[in-house]
């Protein structure tokens, strides 16, 4: 019997074919010889096998013979969650890899941001990032921007003109001594947050939300920290920021912070600690600091790519799906070299593989696994899960059109395989060329049509 919701609702597109998602209780889900139907809001009408194709239009109201049908090596499956991007940085993506964490970010990346001034350099940048992360099958994507609130919120501009589900960031720091013009003072900082968030809501983009952004510990001093938790508890907002990336960062958070048991307990101690916080890396967060995450709610994104590029450390997946904290993957442009949520399933695999060989008894992480955290994990992580992640009837069809065997791909196929080998060989070779399609909350993306900025 189709599963089905709102059967007086209006139907835009129905497709016919393959559909991969995860579940809460299933990582992988195969869905073969089955329709799917999206109403003209956007939203998942109806999903029912292929012999229901008569009973379900006469429902539904649709006709029959207009039905998208997927060819044999094609599928749908949700769109992927990228819970951590600097959009800032994609400038120098895939460069200035040669340093850790804490001389990196003064020797490239604050004098990077500190450009975003000039909107005209913003709005080359945030346009191409948005461009590519969407190519690559990224439908939502949670942004740090820069301090900068007018370019701040041209990212959500661009976000919401090319129609990607984005959480936005303006980034707050009142400490730099490094880039000592690349800062605010901690009343600058509560104000254009405050501005920022105002403009932005009042935009009433539908698929473009503000979260509160302190960069990490390093960057605020206590006193804003404390003002921008009450800020994001007011609102109602997400908070995003970092968390135990490198043992250096930590040794001097904790001396800066001396009152607090840990790191977790900074963020703790000052608001910042929910359940719409998402913190990335974590890669050193002990066993006692993931009961903090787990009992408030907070989620971690695993950003595998720079945690090696940077040389901080490996996060323990396991032991953090161990403890019931939700994660999703980020790419974190740009200490991650690239910006495709594909590279991030294949370093999370790899990461896993590492401390198997570190340690044989290692219980290493399937793709099926991986598969469910860039997609219905990231959006739990960002709490966004109500609306987007899988196939279930009432969300957004946020999904990506694949195609195994596209003219010109990465992919060979010997043999007729089953779906579920199609998936794995899309997420270890596949990319941009084999995601012919991509939807999100029901209207195609991809291809681009382009929008129209002033």
């Amino acid at each position: 019997m189709a599963n089905s919701n709102r059967p007086t609702t209006k139907i835009a597109n129905v497709y016919r074919g393959t559909f991969i998602h995860s579940t809460q209780q299933t990582a992988l889900q195969i869905l073969e010889d089955e329709l799917l139907g999206v109403d003209t809001d956007g939203k998942i009408a109806f999903i029912g096998r292929g012999a229901e194709l008569d009973s379900l239009s006469q429902t539904f109201g649709f006709n029959p013979t207009e039905v998208t049908q997927l060819a044999q090596h094609e599928f749908f499956m949700p769109g992927l969650v990228d819970t951590h991007i600097h959009a800032s940085q994609y400038s120098y993506i895939g460069t200035a890899l040669d340093m850790p964490l804490l001389q990196w970010l003064n020797t490239y990346t604050f004098p990077v941001e500190s450009q975003f001034k000039d909107l005209q350099f913003a709005r080359s940048v945030y346009s191409k990032v948005v461009k590519r992360t969407l190519s690559n099958g990224t439908t939502t994507a949670c942004y740090f921007a820069t301090i900068h609130t007018d370019a701040s919120l041209l990212l959500g501009q661009i976000a919401n003109d090319f129609g990607q589900r984005a959480l936005v960031g303006k980034v707050c720091m009142d400490r730099n001594d490094s880039v000592p013009d690349y800062k605010e003072t901690n009343q600058e900082s509560q104000d254009e947050t405050r501005r920022f968030i105002a403009e932005l809501l009042n935009k009433k983009y539908p698929l473009v939300r503000p979260v509160v952004t302190p960069r990490f510990p390093l960057s605020c001093t206590g006193a804003l920290l404390r003002q921008l938790g009450a800020i994001a508890k007011t609102n109602n907002l997400h908070i995003q920021s970092h968390i135990s990336e490198n043992l250096e960062e930590i040794k001097f958070v904790l001396e800066l912070f001396p009152e607090s048991d840990s790191y977790t307990d900074v963020y703790l101690k000052h608001n910042l600690l929910t359940d719409k916080t998402v913190m990335a890396h974590g890669c050193h967060l002990s066993d006692e600091e993931l009961v903090l995450f787990r009992e408030a709610g907070a989620s971690l994104s695993h950003c595998p790519n720079s945690n090696i590029s940077l040389c901080s450390g490996m996060l323990d997946v396991r032991n953090v799906l161990k403890h019931k904290v939700k994660l999703g993957l980020g790419t974190d442009v740009a200490g991650g070299y690239s910006a495709s949520m594909l590279d991030a399933v294949r370093r999370t695999l790899d990461t896993s593989k590492v401390l198997k060989i570190q340690n044989p008894e290692y219980n290493t992480l399937t793709f099926e696994e991986v598969f469910r955290l860039a997609t219905l994990g990231g959006s739990q992580a960002l709490s966004l899960d109500g609306q987007t992640g899988n196939f279930e009837v009432g969300k957004d069809f946020d999904a990506l059109r694949v195609n195994v065997t596209a003219p010109g791909g990465p992919i060979d196929l010997v043999k007729c395989e089953e779906p579920k080998i199609l998936l794995e060989k899309f997420l270890n070779l596949g990319d941009d060329r084999n995601i012919v399609e991509v939807f999100v909350a029901g209207k195609k993306v991809v291809p681009f049509a382009e929008p129209t900025t002033e």
